[in-house]
């Protein structure tokens, strides 16, 4: 079960990303956000977002064109210094 369930069906991207980035700046370390989306750029930006910022993401369920995803919330990590 989430800690937090937003639904963003019927809004456009960026909004559900920012919806979750919001929520997922509230939470601590191990708690879980369901977003329910149905724009077709989400199935991209949602998983782009989440493992870019080290948190962990999968899809419960896609329904016509309607997917809930679960983001669990990671530690932050510090930005990676480049090696050269």
């Amino acid at each position: 079960m989430a800690d937090i369930k937003i639904d963003a069906t019927g809004l456009r991207c960026p909004l559900p990303v920012l919806k979750m980035e919001a929520a997922l700046r509230q939470m601590t370390p191990g708690q879980s956000l369901e977003l329910t989306t149905d724009d077709p750029l989400a199935k991209l930006d949602i998983p782009f977002y989440a493992s870019k910022n080290g948190h962990l993401i999968k899809a419960l369920a896609t329904k016509g064109p309607t997917t809930t995803w679960l983001i669990t919330c990671q530690p932050s990590q510090p930005p990676k210094l480049d090696d050269r």
